[in-house]
């Protein structure tokens, strides 16, 4: 009787190293002077082992004694990327090798992801400003689209959010992007930043199945979330633009569950869909299906493990923070499944190899090609209770 048996080849930390060095030096080469006693290289060797440390450039510059100094990988992630050639170039770089492990059908999600600001309540030009959370109103905004495949995420396109942006203009980029993809779009799952007439408008135009939780505006949804029982509605929004206005209408899944004693509350929760897809026909069904989308908090769980530690204010070195610390997840999907998941009738046995032993492989690949002090001084040597 055979057994199914791992490819005999290895792929090594250094090796994980070099591929993420590569493809970032291929997709956002770097114009650097004739003179320069730095490459390309050095600095995407540093920043990507600052994502997979997670501590800032400066710190993991101190301690190592094979890297430029910190000041000089500073300056040309300052002056090196701009913000909309950075977003550009970003986006090509997360869907690249995309293709091979998209289904044709695929599901997508959208998503606001709000990283608090803390600093000077005057000094917050540029930043995105919406409801307090987390003991602030300022934000560093991203807004991410991301790919569902099997309970995994894989970013599609990252897009920095500053005050002046809405909701559906993000949304309108993310749509730009679905057109352009070779697997169809099976449906569209939004939050409920995304719930507003000019957002459905534009799902609408585009011909998309969507799912979105609404958000309780006007006497009349506040009235049928408050009593009955599971049930599909007709609602609509009004919307204005330029002195003109138009409404848009959409179906409303309103689903019924009993709490019994969830959140240490009693009675019925109400939860309400604006959804538009064939293969919803039930309140339950809009419901189940747009719950699939949570797990991108496991997603943004990973993203806060592997990314570079800053102070600085500069909107575009964090969102290239942002940007190697998705692709360091994009990436580690695509490896496991074409390298590391063995082939076999059916679906691949994917082996296991946790995201975390992924970023620690780098960060100690990291870690030896920068040198990375090991020791310490000491006044005095180490006595016996150093030895064993």
């Amino acid at each position: 009787m055979s057994t199914t048996q791992q490819a005999d080849g290895e792929i090594h930390e250094d090796q994980l190293l070099n591929f993420l060095v590569n493809r970032l030096d291929e997709e956002v080469p770097l114009s650097l002077a004739n003179n320069a006693q730095i490459t390309s290289e050095d600095i995407y060797e540093v920043l990507v082992g600052a994502c997979a440390d997670g501590t800032s450039v400066s710190t993991l510059c101190a301690s190592s004694q094979n890297t430029p100094a910190a000041n000089t990988i500073l300056y040309h992630l300052r002056t090196k990327f701009e913000p909309d050639r950075l977003e550009r170039v970003a986006n090509t770089l997360l869907r690249k090798n995309l293709d091979e492990l998209l289904p044709e059908q695929v599901e997508v999600c959208a998503d606001l992801h709000l990283r608090p600001y803390y600093g000077d309540e005057d000094d917050t030009d540029g930043l995105y400003h919406s409801v307090a959370k987390r003991g602030t109103t300022a934000f560093h905004a991203y807004a991410t689209l991301y790919a569902r495949v099997k309970n995994k995420r894989y970013t599609l396109a990252v897009r920095r959010l500053e005050d002046g942006d809405t909701a559906s203009s993000v949304l309108a980029e993310f749509l730009g992007v679905l057109d352009g993809l070779d697997a169809e779009v099976k449906a569209v799952y939004l939050d409920r930043g995304f719930y507003d007439s000019k957002c459905l408008t534009l799902l609408q135009a585009h011909d998309y199945a969507y799912v979105i939780p609404i958000i309780r505006w006007g006497e009349t949804i506040q009235k049928e979330l408050s009593k009955g029982w599971s049930r599909v509605i007709q609602h609509d929004l009004t919307g204005k633009l330029d002195g003109h206005s138009w409404t848009v209408e959409f179906p409303v899944y309103i689903d019924c569950t009993y709490l019994n004693g969830k959140y240490d509350e009693n009675g019925v929760a109400r939860h309400g869909y604006a959804a538009d897809a064939p293969f919803i026909g039930s309140p339950r069904a809009a419901r189940y299906h747009y719950s699939k989308r949570f797990g991108i908090e496991s997603s943004y769980r990973l993203f806060e493990q592997a990314i570079a530690t800053t102070t600085t204010r500069d909107p575009t070195v964090r969102l290239l923070y942002v940007v190697v610390s998705l692709l360091l997840q994009n990436v580690w999907r695509y490896l496991h499944y074409e390298y590391v998941a063995t082939p076999r009738r059916g679906e691949r046995r994917l082996w296991w190899w946790p995201y975390k032993e992924f970023v620690n492989m780098i960060r100690r690949a990291a870690w030896t090609a920068l040198a990375v002090r090991r020791a310490v001084p000491a006044n005095r040597p180490p006595d016996d209770r150093f030895h064993r």
